[in-house]
């Protein structure tokens, strides 16, 4: 009873302060009206979606949706930077005379109809047995339907803007059995035409194809409401794990060394293996309060994968093995993955990405956010190649992250199968299977004649009888041989296992399509299979099986080609990059609103490339050297140029880009794009630690580094949903004025400046990717380190509209001028100052200015906070 009732007073404080914040919103609007041309009936109806409290800007970011008859309108979610109930910083993503754009008040699609007609317009397969299963208090409704997903489905009503409409929407959130898609998808509630889709899952491959995000009901979780006592703080678990420790980017930058117990204690004070906040490990597998690594060999994205045991004394010393084909290795892939996945947790917390932001915990130990979404990540990935991919849904659900392996290098190496006689004599290329044993190393291939296997038909699914689908009637031929036969319909592990049971040493599948071959899944009989296979393509295989059909005898060896695929587990660059997409996507427009993000000009991806490189940074490191992006999965050397169009660099010689280059189609959408972002991110990061020097220590560190780590994060929390780079670099500059009172100001500009994101640069539409305007002018100058001579008298400071300033003496040709801390001049007036000088500033929105006041001898430049 007792706790019940500290449950309710618990629910009651959250709701009055949400009441507060949209109070503090309103009037906001009120005495801004005339900036934002909002009416009364555009901010009627609001409501806060999350908040927390950021110690770097002493202030709560709170984030607030705009609704019409409670109905949510999407990509609404627009911050309120409010200290001491003011707003002293806003990013208004609000809508104008929603009521003249509403096309409808009503879904005419029932529900379930939406569902089906979602999951129609992407072709998943799913049958109509769908079951409601609850609805949240915002109205979202929860449906089960385990043909379609094995997770809930869930769907709400949206208003969605289409050019100058509002059209009234189910939004639908489908997360797709393999865990390949997690897609919002908005069905027009009177047509039922899809009329946008998002897919919250980025990847990270050649094909540079990306979309948005997912949204995640609020709720209370009762484990919430606890404070968990920071004795934990000193806790030592004694865990140690055989990685590629940072700073080092991958193999290729160094050897793999022993941690010992490098939790931090802020960001997880009990360890990376607890979850129930009790001293002592709950899990002794990868697995923990941040994340649950595992294998994904059949690439289903399950999560009933096998995860390396540390046993009870969490030792996670498994070699690194790089000689051998990388499923070998598998044990020491998973250990690094979740290494890397736990480091990028505890590091980014210090910086602000906390439980109340949004960050990925199962426990968030009391510190409020929505938990229960611990990070899976995937080691191998057998659903493909050269790719990596992470999942962000909103605060509470579960992101995903996908590694894959990679090319391996292109020359040194052999073929794994060679025909040793007949007409067919030669080397052939082949893909090993994600199960059984390892095929032997090129000085001691494997070596036995060929049997083509027969089967019954027996089984109805198949008519093809040498697809060892069906029992096997030619058991004593196969008997110590390499045993052919094509690809069918049954499981990979199943006919392999198959033949293994009448004896085979070794498998040869041919391809049924012309396709490449791939890396067959293990499937429900894999783990039982202890023999190597491949898969040949179908022309080669084709080949041999007329042979063998026409009575030819054929010897064969088989070995691996001594050139082993690159694993992407191990490449800590990629691994941070990927967790850096589910960092920017929650905090750019709050945890609640994942879908802030899926904008043309979007910049997504060169935050996650600069994620990749700050964290990598080595001692003896300089701006001017060549820094690519995934130079180890790409077998390049540690200078290569990476999978951008240029690699990073602050030497312009090496990396020429500009904000200009936005509008080159040669630059992809989003990958090419986010690296002319990144390029100005890197710029300014080494400005910082050219001015204020590298500290090593990315937990507690003070140099540049950190510093610059400290606003890019805080800009992210400020700029609006869907920012555009205008956007993005305002909000640096505004988080240096509220946290550090704009001492960066010139430098941040110097660098954006000379990336061409200058004064007079425009973004234009930031759904448009093709329509911006580069400049390389400087704003006027800003420096508060200016005069600041007693001969003025600004009062009052801050200000709720009006200000005085009173003057020493008499100024010939006096100029007042107020900026922005973007540099735009919003109010300027001629004065001799000869009197008391009133302005009237009502019609500026809330927030910091500077006051510059220009004439013969004379430059005061003052900072000045309006209500």
């Amino acid at each position: 009873m007792k706790f019940l009732l500290s449950l309710l007073v618990f629910i009651s404080f959250l709701q009055v302060n949400a009441q507060d914040f949209t109070s503090i919103a309103k009037e906001f609007f009120k005495q801004n009206k005339k900036t934002y041309s909002l009416e009364a009936q555009d901010i009627n109806d609001i409501k806060v979606t999350t908040s927390s409290f950021s110690k770097s800007l002493n202030a709560q970011t709170v984030y607030i949706s705009q609704y019409y008859n409670g109905i949510e309108i999407a990509n609404s979610s627009s911050m309120f930077l409010i200290r001491d109930n003011e707003v002293i910083n806003s990013s208004i993503s609000f809508e104008r005379d929603i009521s003249s754009k509403i096309n409808s008040t009503n879904n005419n699609i029932e529900p379930t109809a939406a569902i089906h007609l979602a999951a129609s317009s992407k072709n998943l397969n799913f049958n109509t047995n769908t079951i409601a299963t609850g609805i949240d208090q915002d109205g979202t409704l929860h449906f089960t339907n385990i043909s379609l997903s094995t997770t809930p489905i869930s769907l709400k009503p949206v208003y969605i803007k289409i050019e100058n409409s509002l059209r009234l929407t189910w939004q639908v959130y489908i997360e797709t059995n393999d865990n390949q898609h997690m897609y919002l998808l908005y069905i027009d509630g009177i047509t039922g035409e899809l009329i946008k889709e998002i897919d919250l899952v980025i990847s990270c491959n050649f094909n540079h194809d990306k979309e948005g995000e997912h949204h995640a009901s609020e709720g209370i979780n009762f484990l919430q409401l606890y404070h968990f006592e920071q004795e934990a703080a000193t806790f030592m678990d004694n865990s140690q794990y055989n990685v590629f420790a940072l700073p080092l980017e991958s193999p290729n930058h160094g050897n793999e060394s022993i941690v010992n117990s490098p939790a931090d204690p802020v960001a997880s004070p009990f360890g990376w293996h607890d979850t129930n906040a009790v001293i002592g490990p709950d899990f002794t597998i990868t697995r923990g309060n941040n994340v649950f690594a595992q294998d994904d060999f059949d690439g289903d994205g399950s999560t009933i994968g096998s995860s390396p045991d540390g046993s009870i004394t969490l030792n996670f010393n498994f070699p690194q093995q790089l000689d051998v084909p990388a499923r070998d290795n598998i044990n020491g892939s998973t250990v690094n993955l979740f290494y890397m996945n736990n480091m990028m947790h505890d590091i980014w917390y210090q910086y602000g990405f906390d439980e109340a932001s949004g960050n990925f915990q199962s426990n968030n130990y009391g510190n409020g956010g929505l938990e229960g979404d611990f990070v899976v990540a995937d080691a191998q990935d057998g659903s493909g190649f050269n790719n990596a991919t992470f999942g962000t849904p909103g605060d509470g659900g579960n992101p995903r992250m996908n590694m894959f392996l990679w090319n391996a290098p292109t020359t040194g190496g052999v073929d794994p199968l060679t025909i040793n006689n007949s007409n067919l004599a030669g080397s052939y290329d082949g893909e090993p299977a994600a199960f059984g044993s390892s095929l032997p190393n090129p000085n001691n291939p494997l070596i036995a004649d060929l049997a083509l296997v027969i089967d019954d038909n027996s089984g109805g699914v198949s008519t093809d009888t040498s697809d060892a689908c069906d029992v096997i009637t030619n058991g004593a031929v196969l008997n110590g041989k390499i045993v052919v036969m094509r690809r069918g319909n049954c499981q990979f592990g199943t006919k392999v296992l198959a033949a293994q049971n009448q004896g085979a040493i070794a498998v040869i599948v041919v391809n049924n399509v012309t396709t490449a071959p791939i890396a067959m899944a293990p499937g429900n009989d894999g783990n039982l299979v202890t023999i190597p296979s491949i898969m040949i393509s179908q022309t080669n295989g084709n080949a041999l099986i007329a042979a063998l059909q026409n009575g030819t005898n054929i010897n064969a060896s088989l070995n691996n080609t001594g050139l082993f695929r690159k694993d992407g587990s191990l490449d800590n660059g990629i691994v941070a990059h990927e967790y850096g997409h589910g960092i920017s996507t929650r905090l750019t427009g709050g945890p609640a609103n994942p879908s802030c993000l899926s904008n043309n000009e979007q910049m997504g991806e060169g935050w996650s490339d600069w994620f990749s490189l700050i964290i990598t940074i080595e001692p003896g490191d300089l701006g001017t050297d060549i820094r690519g992006i995934g130079t180890y999965a790409t077998n390049q050397s540690v200078t290569g140029a990476g999978i951008r169009n240029f690699p990073y660099s602050t030497d312009f010689n090496i990396n020429p880009v500009t904000f200009g280059d936005t509008n080159n189609a040669n630059f992809s959408a989003p990958h090419g794009i986010g690296s002319i972002w990144a390029s100005m991110l890197w710029d300014l990061s080494w400005r910082f630690i050219s001015d204020y020097g590298y500290d090593p220590d990315l937990f507690n560190g003070t140099g540049g580094n950190n510093i610059a780590m400290q606003l890019i994060m805080d800009g992210m929390k400020l700029q609006p949903c869907n920012p555009g780079f205008v956007d993005g670099r305002d909000a640096i500059l505004q988080a240096d004025m509220i946290a550090n009172g704009g001492v960066n100001n010139d430098r941040i500009w110097e660098v954006f400046t000379a990336r061409g994101l200058g004064f007079s640069a425009t973004q234009g539409d930031s759904n448009n990717r093709f329509d911006q305007t580069e400049a390389f002018d400087t704003p006027p100058p800003l420096s508060i380190a200016n005069d600041l001579s007693n001969s003025f008298n600004i009062s009052p400071n801050p200000t709720n509209g009006s200000i005085s300033i009173a003057s020493t003496a008499q100024i010939d040709n006096g100029l007042l001028s107020i900026y922005d801390f973007n540099g735009r001049i919003v109010l300027t007036k001629k004065s001799n100052f000869s009197n008391i000088e009133k302005v009237d500033l009502s019609t500026l929105k809330a927030g910091l200015y500077l006051i510059s006041i220009t004439g013969q001898d004379t430059n005061h430049v003052e900072k000045i906070i309006v209500k």
